[in-house]
């Protein structure tokens, strides 16, 4: 099926949100490139999108629980892979 699409010249069908989706990821990558943003700065968003999933928060994610929890889950791959291409300074953990 996808040679059919590519060969009239058809794009497959953008799912909502995509769009927003790569621009975002590209955005932080890129403010993590420029040294914009640190290890400890993506760290700590990851942690604020954790309590609004949990509805911890002042401000919960206002959307159903699976797509806020897809949404942690999703901040905390692209961290690692964030961490991994760019490295810097862990969170310091006060115990």
């Amino acid at each position: 099926m996808l040679q059919n699409e590519s060969q009239s010249g058809q794009m497959p069908p953008v799912q909502a949100g995509d769009e927003t989706l790569i621009i975002l990821e590209s955005l932080l990558c890129v403010m993590r490139e420029k040294n914009l943003l640190s290890r400890q700065d993506i760290e700590l968003l990851c942690q604020k999108v954790e309590r609004r999933a949990a509805g911890i928060s002042k401000n919960p994610l206002p959307c159903c629980p699976e797509k806020a929890e897809s949404a942690r889950n999703y901040l905390q791959r692209l961290s690692a892979y964030l961490g991994q291409r760019y490295g810097g300074k862990h969170l310091r953990r006060v115990s």
